[in-house]
């Protein structure tokens, strides 16, 4: 098991499991370095290139046997199910062999080949020891030798569009809620200066594409949708100056909902109906813009 003495550990000679998540939860709101790791087909890959659209990476070793292949085949599928949430093209991923004399671009196709991951999107990386390194450092991702290989904490890293970290994902099994949510904080996230139909439509998707327990993925609840848009509609047009002139004291939105100025006072038949209004319709100027005149 010498291979299992190649990679060179982060930091000290003994894996300590809290001193380990201290340094993991220590590496949110880090900003990444542009660090340069190669591809499978051996070619530079820079991580300032895949900023843009939130980032997921898994460190991960080629020679372990039963861990890092059942974290790989779990993350799939939480891919999948975000995926299938929130776009194809809504968010990148990333598995780092951090065994780096081991783990070449060659292991690391096979690696991906033997868990059948072919997926657009989807990187398998390798380094070397200045590279494994410094990643690990910034992601606060220990690795320590052991008898059977390496102790590490199971952890897979969320990063945003900017290259921050946002959430760390801890456990061998990767639940889809814990992994889908900061990706859907993320993915709906828009600017502050975008426009509000643009703010809107996005915070309509992100409180009303919800889990379902039964089936283990996410969908959008039509239902919402129907509550909200239920004909007739009735919603009064707040003028520009909105600010100068007060508004009258319910806005009907559907025979099923009052909606007013203050939040509190929000009448509802169905909870989940209740949170995605709170959100959507506090605002009369919002509000104006999400109906026809």
């Amino acid at each position: 098991m010498l291979i299992c003495l190649t990679a060179i550990p982060v930091h000290g000679t003994e894996y300590d499991p809290d001193d380990a998540l201290t340094v993991s939860q220590a590496a949110i709101g880090r900003t990444l370095d542009n660090h340069v790791l190669r591809d499978i087909d051996g070619q530079s890959l820079e991580l300032a290139s895949l900023q843009g659209k939130p980032l997921v990476i898994s460190m991960i070793y080629t020679s372990c046997h039963h861990v890092c292949p059942t974290i790989t085949k779990n993350l799939a599928t939480a891919v999948d199910i975000a995926r299938e949430a929130l776009g194809e093209e809504s968010f990148s991923v990333i598995t780092v062999g951090f065994d780096w004399a081991i783990d070449t671009p060659d292991r690391m196709r096979l690696y991906a080949s033997e868990r059948r991951i072919d997926v657009p999107g989807w990187y398998f990386l390798a380094g070397d020891a200045g590279s494994i390194g410094s990643l690990s450092e910034n992601l606060g991702f220990r690795f320590f030798p052991s008898p059977k290989g390496f102790d590490h904490l199971t952890q897979t890293t969320i990063v945003d569009a900017g290259g921050v970290v946002y959430r760390q994902v801890y456990g061998v099994d990767i639940e889809p809620q814990p992994f889908v949510e900061p990706l859907k904080e993320l993915v709906f996230d828009t600017p502050r200066d975008a426009g509000l139909v643009d703010h809107w439509v996005d915070n309509f998707l992100l409180f009303c594409t919800v889990y379902d327990p039964n089936s283990g993925r996410y969908r959008f609840d039509y239902s919402i949708a129907m509550t909200i848009f239920q004909a007739p509609v009735k919603v009064f047009k707040v003028p520009p100056e909105a600010d100068a002139v007060p508004a009258p004291p319910t806005v009907s939105v559907n025979p099923r909902i009052t909606m007013s100025n203050n939040p509190s006072t929000i009448s509802r038949d169905i909870s989940r109906d209740f949170n995605c209004l709170m959100h959507l319709g506090r605002s009369p100027a919002l509000i104006r813009n999400m109906v026809q005149p």
